[in-house]
Parts: C-alpha cells; structure tokens; sequence
C-alpha cells in the first residue's frame, strides 16, 4: 500500500504546488513508483508537469464525479515512474456538486482504494481552501504536509488548519497524521526570514523539517518550462533543497518499516 501525503495550507502562495511537483519527482528518482493528484482547479500542478488538460477531457474532475477509469485519467510524466492525474477547469465547478452528493467527502478516498497498490507514494495538491476538495484530500490521506513561508504572517492561519485536522480525525479519519511542517521562501539575507524560522521551530518542534527551501530562481522559472526542478537545473540550491526533502520523508518511512533508504545520488 503506498502512503498518501496531502500537500496543505489554505493559505495561497506558500509553495504548496512548488512543494507537491517537486517532492514527487524526487520520490520518483529515488526510485520510487509516484503518484500525483492536482485537486486544485488552477491546475499548476498538473502544467508544472508539462500537461495541460482542456475542459471536456479526462482528468481528475472526471475520474471523482463521472466516474472514470483509472486508465483513462492517468498520464504520464517525464520521469519513468512518476503518473499523474491532472486537473483541468472542470474542477471549478466542483464544490457547488459536491454539496449535494452523499458521501461527497470520501470521493477521493474510494478511488484511491483501486489504485493505492500500485504506487509507493501518492502526493496530493490541494487548492489554497479548506472546501469539499481539500476535505476529500485529507481524508483520503495518510499524513498532512504543511508548507509555511518564511514571511511575517508565517503562522497566520496553521491554528486553524490544525483545527480542522482535528476535526477530520474525529470525523473521517482517526489515522491523519502531520507528515511535517517546510519551511518555504527561505532567504538567507533577510533577518527576517531567519526570525521567522527560529519562530516556526520554537512553536512546532520538532514536527518541522530540517530542510528548508529558499527562494531560488530556478525553482521560479522551471514551472513555466513544464519542468519538475530536479530535471530544469539539478545542480540548482532549489533541487537540492528537494532532494534533501525527499530524503528526510524516505528515511521516516523506513524507519516506519524498519527499511535502509535509498536516495537521488546516493547509490545505496
């Protein structure tokens, strides 16, 4: 069975598509078998990627509500062993269907029961909302990973989402755990950025990841080639931040298992 991170924050602009592409494709390079999922309507993740899904077409919005094969969804990536599920402006009216329907919270659970097996890792990207899509994301999922931007309103607003983790576990899912909490839009030359992390640390421990990604050009321009980082520039401070990210999830999944890690570049 493959483990489902749900990448969340409601807050927009934190780096949540950044994080959901790359953390994929670094999954996949270190061999393992990746699925993404953009459940956002923006469909970033999905052009990130280099695939683009025009209305009407197979996609996310018509493997949750119209029932789709999986075979028909599923695209595939520039890297081997990395799929993904795009999503397209289908998914815009979504949240105004998903009132009316029973069981509209578990859509996405049910679907993934069906393919879980085929997958290592399952990366959810969820819309900066915490409405019926992002609802059926963390349901569906097994942990949360929550990326928080080095800028002044940093904590505004993870009171809350914790809150409704809370109440998802109470409701709909009693095993949701934190995956961990990134730290996103470092920049070293900035007192603040640096106040702001110390900040994050002091309050959430050691739930925070220790790798940090910094604001980086390259992570910036790749999405616009339709490129994870690590295949636009793999020398860049942005892949290499990711990279380390990978790692740090790899190491706590094996150590879940009781596994040896192996890692982009590592040989081991």
């Amino acid at each position: 069975m493959s483990r489902v991170i749900c990448v969340c924050n409601q807050k927009g602009g934190v780096g949540k598509t950044t994080t959901s592409v790359n953390l994929a494709s670094c999954l996949a390079l270190a061999d393992k078998k990746c699925l993404l999922i953009d459940m956002d309507p923006q469909a970033n993740a999905s052009s990130g990627m280099g695939i683009r899904i025009q209305a009407g077409f197979p996609s996310i919005y018509s493997f949750l509500l119209l029932n789709d094969c999986i075979d028909k969804v599923i695209k595939t990536s520039q890297i081997d062993l990395l799929d993904v599920i795009p999503s397209s402006q289908d998914l815009t009216g979504a949240e105004v269907e998903l009132v009316s329907m029973a069981g509209r919270e578990r859509l996405l659970f049910s679907a993934l029961k069906f393919i879980r097996d085929k997958y290592d890792f399952v990366i959810l990207d969820c819309p900066p909302s915490l409405g019926f899509l992002t609802l059926n994301a963390l349901v569906a999922a097994d942990s949360v990973l929550i990326p928080v931007q080095c800028e002044y309103y940093a904590l505004e607003g993870v009171g809350n989402l914790l809150k409704t983790i809370h109440r998802i576990r109470l409701a709909f899912n009693p095993g949701l755990k934190i995956e961990g909490f990134l730290l996103t839009m470092f920049d070293a030359r900035n007192n603040l950025s640096h106040q702001v992390a110390n900040d994050v640390r002091k309050n959430l421990g050691s739930q925070v990841f220790g790798s940090v990604i910094p604001r980086n050009v390259k992570l910036s321009e790749a999405p616009s080639f339709g490129k994870p980082v690590v295949l636009y520039d793999m020398s860049s401070t942005g892949a290499a931040s990711y990279i380390e990210l990978s790692k740090e999830i790899l190491d706590a999944e094996a150590e879940r298992h009781g596994q040896k890690t192996d890692c982009i570049g590592t040989g081991s």
